[in-house]
């Protein structure tokens, strides 16, 4: 069997693999980073649209989830976006600010990792593609890595970067849950986040002919008071891009909330923000009656929105035939619509494992 024995054996080509691999290089250990995919930063190359929103000048302890909310703040200080955004400068990468601080490439997501690679290699770091884990095993003060290749590698350090379950289509299995198992080290209950959110049949019915409206909506969510350790007890806001889809909703907004929103909980959707839906649609009734109901309320939001709401609300006709408690319900649920999605789509399209 062919072996080699080096400092540092990092699983995993992803963002956290290559970041730590370089900054392991440069501090004068032998590294290797190794990978079953054939190419570096699958999931980095699908980021962004394809254009990577490699970070965010927003970025603090107070947006990271977990049962210890500090954990995160030793990294971020010692390595801050500001530090991320002066390396992509240095290897010449444009990019633009979009909404909410958040930075992405002018081209291509490739750059980003590109610049990853070249980093790598510059710290003397050496990548190995196509190739998997058969067993991990502790030998000693050592770790003992049999490769797929037939070849064991023995490493004073094993780093495990494979990331969580999400997108199973590029590869991601969950292995690195199992080799902590293994080596006695706690692993919390997983779930799918940053992904779109189900509604039952029924609703699902109703809102059938919305797949594909797009708005600008605020989601709101509260986690009930024994919500458990991790869960913010706040409400939580988002306001970004909504949009209906055939199994429920997504945009932005709703990928956000999903990372804090449980099953059995309710969220509540603005669909018109900074304006007052009953004020709108009571004083259109006031200065045309004759005004067909859909109509004034296609003034607030867009137009098939606007017909899906006063069927659901089983409004029809012109304005002043419908009493003004009828027309503030139907504004509420623009405002302030409550609605429990059932569930998500999982880790099929979840960006990230929570």
């Amino acid at each position: 069997m062919k072996s080699s024995d080096i400092d540092v054996l990092i699983v995993g080509a992803g963002a956290a693999g290559m970041m730590c691999a370089i900054e392991a290089g440069k501090r004068g250990r032998r590294v290797r980073v190794i990978d079953h995919a054939r190419a570096p930063g699958e999931k980095i190359r699908i980021s962004g649209g394809g254009r990577c929103n490699f970070t965010n000048l927003g970025t603090g302890g107070a947006n990271f989830l977990g049962e210890n909310p500090r954990f995160a703040l030793s990294a971020l200080r010692r390595f801050t976006q500001h530090d991320f955004i002066k390396m992509v400068d240095r290897h010449g990468i444009a990019w633009h600010e979009k909404t909410l601080g958040q930075l992405f490439c002018d081209d291509s997501a490739k750059q980003i990792i590109r610049m990853l690679t070249d980093e790598m290699k510059a710290a003397g770091v050496t990548l190995s593609l196509g190739l998997g884990v058969k067993a991990v095993e502790r030998a000693g003060e050592r770790f003992q890595v049999d490769l797929d290749d037939g070849s064991r590698v023995t490493a004073a350090s094993l780093v495990v970067a494979t990331g969580g379950k999400s997108i199973p289509k590029m590869g991601a299995t969950g292995w690195g849950y199992e080799v902590a198992r293994r080596f006695g080290l706690r692993v919390t209950d997983t779930r799918p986040a940053l992904v779109p959110l189900t509604f039952e049949p029924g609703l699902l019915e109703q809102l059938k002919p919305l797949a594909g409206v797009s708005v600008d909506a605020v989601v709101r969510h509260k986690a009930p008071k024994d919500a458990g350790a991790g869960r913010p007890t706040k409400e939580t806001v988002f306001r970004e891009g909504l949009l209906f889809t055939h199994r429920g909703l997504s945009g932005p907004s709703i990928l956000q909330i999903s990372s804090y929103w449980r099953e059995g909980e309710a969220i509540t959707v603005d669909l018109a923000p900074d304006r007052d839906a009953a004020a709108e649609i009571l004083a259109a009734k006031t200065e045309n009656g004759k005004q067909a109901v859909h109509t004034a309320v296609g003034h607030v939001v867009p137009r098939r929105l606007a017909e899906a709401l006063c069927v659901r609300e089983n409004l029809s006709g012109k304005l002043a035939e419908v009493g003004d408690k009828k027309l503030r319900a139907l504004a509420e649920g623009i405002n302030a619509w409550t609605v429990k999605p059932v569930g998500s789509e999982g880790y099929r399209t979840a960006e990230v494992t929570l």
